[in-house]
């Protein structure tokens, strides 16, 4: 169920990229987003998580040089029935973490050094518990082609603003066109952003299921989010801030910041898992 509305999402954001596309360049520019489109969909989907790791410098490990954190992630994955992921430590300070992966075959899980040093042991396993959460039902995929659709769509947006399309038959009227081309790119974030904030609060909740203690996920998330606040993990990029437990940019940006914000307020987060204990 989980990998149909994985590839029902991918589906369903790729038409409409190629239905805005059609709109602002006709047939040919209908033809032109779905070939962007496949290469998109084909490129998020077989490389974005080595993509990512290698951004954040993401150095591989095994049981001999991480046994604590690698004990952890076993006795996790063989309560949720997941084979064992590939582990990763990023060498940041900043404490956080992410799962990325297509399948649960290639599925990663990195953390920094600063989320080590900073967290329990328990809370590591609820921040873990969380990232397999996420590996369970395919979140980062979806946040992945969510999140490239979304960019390609503002992209678009942008394209035809600065140069208009040729089939002019094939297009609404210039006055629609102006605010499909400003409407569209938002609308498109509002989704990648929704689908992530979803996503954020049925992986605590199954990670709170998972370890049995709520009460470890809200102790780490308060952590991190005051850390957050204070340090921005280095080389973070928003168009992958989604990937992470804590939205790596709590510590910049304005009013309108939470509007387009991939995760929910740490509050609401913590409200949620007071209400399962």
């Amino acid at each position: 169920m989980e990998k149909l509305k994985t590839y029902a999402l991918m589906i369903g954001l790729t038409l409409i990229f190629i239905w805005f596309g059609s709109l602002i360049g006709g047939k040919s520019g209908m033809l032109i987003a779905f070939v962007i489109a496949i290469g998109m969909n084909f490129y998020a989907y077989y490389y974005s998580d080595q993509q990512v790791l290698k951004h954040y410098n993401a150095i591989p490990i095994s049981k001999g040089s991480a046994s604590g954190l690698y004990e952890i992630v076993e006795k996790l994955t063989k309560r949720s029935n997941l084979p064992m992921p590939a582990l990763y430590i990023i060498p940041d300070e900043v404490p956080n973490a992410f799962a990325t992966g297509r399948n649960y075959d290639h599925a990663a899980v990195a953390v920094t050094e600063g989320l080590l040093r900073l967290l329990t042991p328990e809370e590591v396993e609820a921040v873990i518990a969380h990232e397999l959460s996420h590996v369970k039902h395919y979140d980062m995929l979806i946040g992945t082609i969510a999140a490239t659709i979304a960019g390609a769509i503002a992209m678009l947006g942008n394209f035809g603003m600065l140069f208009g399309g040729h089939d002019q038959e094939d297009r609404p009227n210039p006055i629609v066109m102006i605010a499909l081309m400003i409407i569209m790119p938002i609308a498109a974030s509002l989704i990648q952003m929704t689908i992530s904030r979803s996503r954020e609060f049925m992986a605590d909740e199954g990670a709170a299921r998972l370890t049995g203690h709520p009460e470890w996920l809200q102790s780490a998330l308060r952590k991190l989010d005051h850390y957050a606040h204070i340090r921005v993990l280095n080389d973070a990029q928003p168009q992958n801030a989604h990937m992470f437990i804590i939205n790596p940019f709590l510590g910049v940006g304005d009013s309108m910041r939470q509007l387009f914000s991939t995760h929910p307020t740490t509050e609401q987060r913590i409200e949620k898992l007071e209400a399962l204990k």
